[in-house]
């Protein structure tokens, strides 16, 4: 059966209460999960620090007036572990990035928390709706590794995601998915641990996918983005357990995301028309989902139903700020580096070319 159509099924059997439809068999998930606590044993060469907070105010060098309102939802991919400095988190680059190409001050708020699953999900959402300043302009939600790993039906994981991304969107929120790694690409997993964990992934990331954009969000392929750069600089990649990303890693994986929350925004240069150099394509959502969760780095976007546009945006590489923390209620440094080095401003170059 081809991923697009085990990825509707999963959808589907989420979006009708089926609770039966599993990412692999009964026993191959045993295996899964006893191998990789295993690899996690091989690889634990030291303990993830507890995330570094992030939040508070970037890009106060844009000036006093209203800032946007970045949210981060999601595990410990979203809230950072496995770095020691603030400016070196997601959602420091996000927000950075984000402040330096709209030039506007941008307000962080991240209530992920490390180990969490989809259902976890509800419980974020309402406390980020909860405070007094209401929904963000944008939210950007990574989870979905542990989900596998700790066996949750895939019907389950995308139910709850389908019903965060709702609920978020009806606040008046933009919402940007990063969807659920490839745990295949982790350096000491071998098959068949290797294979298994790649095809539940990219199952999981396409019925993300599929929800996500059905409730009018937008999603980003996280896949294997990191493979590559896994297979030929480990050390530099892995945080100093060697499992969570480094902080190489994490600006790799925020330089993905940042088009399209720019994008989510109107903050970034659009084409009027497809771009068949770029592989960018109109595709029923399914296969569109599929393709995705092949191709890292690929931005899924709803168009008229039943169809969404997938898209080839330039991943540029997001410098990490040195060595100062940042002040005290906020990144003042974190937006001024970003500024001079990251993105620019509404720079037309961004496109992947």
């Amino acid at each position: 059966m081809s991923r697009a159509r085990v990825a509707r099924r999963i959808a589907a059997g989420a979006a009708y209460g089926g609770g039966s439809i599993g990412l692999l068999g009964v026993a191959a998930v045993g295996v899964l999960l006893a191998e990789v606590q295993l690899a996690k044993r091989s690889v634990g060469g030291g303990v993830a620090p507890l995330p570094p907070g992030a939040d508070g105010r970037y890009g106060r060098s844009y000036g006093a007036g209203e800032p946007l309102r970045l949210a981060l939802l999601g595990d410990s991919t979203a809230a950072g572990q496995g770095v020691r400095r603030t400016g070196q988190t997601p959602g420091a680059l996000l927000a950075s990035g984000l402040a330096a190409v709209a030039e506007r001050p941008v307000d962080l708020r991240n209530v992920a928390l490390p180990g969490a699953r989809s259902d976890d999900l509800e419980r974020q959402v309402s406390l980020l709706l909860a405070g007094p300043a209401g929904a963000p302009d944008v939210c950007v939600i990574m989870i979905g590794a542990n989900d596998v790993t700790h066996r949750m039906p895939a019907t389950q994981s995308v139910r709850a995601m389908a019903s965060a991304v709702r609920r978020l969107r009806t606040a008046g929120a933009e919402v940007v998915v990063g969807t659920c790694p490839d745990l295949g690409t982790i350096e000491p997993v071998y098959q068949p641990l290797r294979w298994l964990a790649r095809r539940a992934s990219r199952q999981l990331a396409a019925a993300q996918t599929i929800v996500v954009v059905e409730q009018g969000g937008r999603t980003v392929s996280l896949g294997d983005l990191l493979g590559p750069e896994f297979a030929a600089n480990p050390r530099e990649m892995f945080g100093v357990d060697n499992f969570h990303p480094s902080a190489e890693g994490y600006a790799t994986a925020a330089m993905a995301l940042l088009p399209t929350v720019c994008a989510a925004l109107a903050m970034w240069p659009e084409a009027d028309r497809i771009d068949e150099d770029r592989h960018e394509n109109m595709l029923p959502v399914a296969k569109a989902a599929a393709e995705a969760a092949r191709e890292a780095g690929t931005e899924v976007t709803g168009a008229r139903a039943p169809w969404a546009l997938l898209k080839h945006r330039r991943r540029r590489r997001l410098p990490v700020p040195g060595a100062a923390e940042p002040r005290a209620g906020g990144g003042d440094r974190e937006g001024e580096e970003d500024g001079e080095g990251g993105p620019g401003p509404r720079n037309a170059s961004v496109r992947q070319e």
